[in-house]
């Protein structure tokens, strides 16, 4: 196991800090997960506002997706385009939420090595009271489990004088043991109660992942502002991925000291606790982007709406559906016509009034009395005679 003195030393003495003052490991193991989650709270911020964005512009995927239909390249390269303009991650939230996980491996060696962390012996005095566990077992001290540090750290016996032993006990159940899976061979509390708590470990890890994905889910909204329950839907993981993590806790509760156990439960209430809280803090947010979606999905309704008011009007007023040639040409040789068959209607009006006949139309079109039928004021009567003629 990868060991991280730096974070370790410092982790070792807020343990012993909530130990100390409370006399009791499982309130100090609960207490100093609490410690860690206020530690990793800016963290767990941008994980959650990293994984609500990501949510959030799925109806936006979905889109893409049919668009580009089975154009998988494509569909990438927009996916991606997309998220650049929006600012968001494919992977940011998993990368953040990955850090707490961090933490485990040098919590993981502070609970292993109590002796060190806790009680803070030398090397030759752990090296001593190995010997001394090791004798008292009957084996030799290379052929200890990783875990011995517990059976010496309880034993005040094995202990250097003036060193106090540490009590791992918590509601009855010595937290400094592996459980053991073998239910029928369970006879005590003890025992049953170190069965149950890995189990607890990976429901509550489940719920928390569960919640997560919920709340995450009522941040998803069309381009309208309204409530996209497919996209919601398409948003959650697969539930092998909602599997994965609370099988491995329940795993590695089977396979380590139920300390670590309780560590996990207690992450997993404290995560539901900050779950909520964030998301109620990041949906004002989004409720406020939504809001002005809404308002101008409406305004464009009713836009919409007045020019399909108008159509309909023109569509009532024209059953026929016959529409006139409205071009320029065509308008202003209209308007020429009207004003000319205006002026020879007064005209006539005005010679009837006079008790005059009405004018008739002139004869000669052209520009002789021979050819009244010639056009062209150009025509001349000899044009088509020679002077012999």
């Amino acid at each position: 196991m990868f060991n991280i003195p730096f974070i370790q030393i410092p982790f070792g003495y807020v343990l012993e800090f909530f130990y100390n003052f409370f006399s009791n490991y499982g309130i100090a193991l609960i207490l100093f997960s609490l410690a860690v989650k206020l530690l990793l709270l800016p963290v767990s911020a941008k994980s959650k506002k990293s994984m609500m964005k990501t949510t959030r512009l799925q109806p936006k995927v979905k889109q893409i997706e049919l668009a580009c239909g089975d154009d998988k390249a494509k569909y990438q390269q927009e996916v991606q385009k997309l998220y650049k303009e929006e600012g968001a991650s494919m992977t940011g939230g998993c990368l953040w939420a990955f850090i707490p996980l961090l933490i485990l491996i040098p919590l993981y060696n502070v609970i292993r090595e109590p002796l060190e962390y806790l009680l803070h012996l030398s090397s030759e005095q752990i090296t001593s009271v190995k010997e001394a566990l090791a004798a008292l077992e009957g084996v030799a001290a290379d052929k200890l489990d990783v875990y011995w540090q517990y059976r010496a750290a309880s034993n005040a016996a094995l202990l250097p004088e003036g060193v106090e032993a540490l009590n791992f006990f918590f509601c009855g159940i010595d937290l400094g043991l592996k459980p053991d899976w073998k239910v029928w061979k369970m006879h005590s509390w003890a025992e049953i109660g170190g069965a149950i708590i890995p189990l607890v470990s990976g429901g509550l890890n489940y719920l928390s992942m569960f919640v997560s994905q919920k709340m995450n889910n009522t941040v998803v909204r069309d381009e309208n502002g309204e409530k996209d329950e497919a996209a919601a839907k398409a948003a959650s993981s697969g539930k092998f991925m909602n599997l994965l993590m609370p099988l491995m806790s329940v795993w590695f509760g089977f396979i380590m000291p139920l300390g670590i156990s309780i560590y996990w439960i207690a992450q997993s209430v404290f995560g539901i606790v900050q779950d909520y809280f964030l998301t109620k803090h990041y949906r004002k947010i989004y409720d406020a982007e939504d809001a002005v979606k809404r308002e101008k999905a409406a305004q464009r309704a009713a836009e919409e709406a007045e020019k399909e008011r108008i159509r309909a009007a023109k569509r009532a007023a024209n059953p026929d559906g016959i529409t006139e040639n409205t071009s320029k040409k065509k308008q202003q040789l209209r308007e020429k016509q009207n004003r000319e068959a205006a002026a020879k209607d007064y005209e006539a009006k005005k010679r009837a009034a006079q008790g005059l006949a009405p004018e008739e139309a002139a004869e000669i079109l052209g520009g002789e009395e021979n050819r009244p039928y010639a056009r062209g004021r150009a025509y001349r009567p000899d044009h088509y005679h020679s002077d012999e003629e």
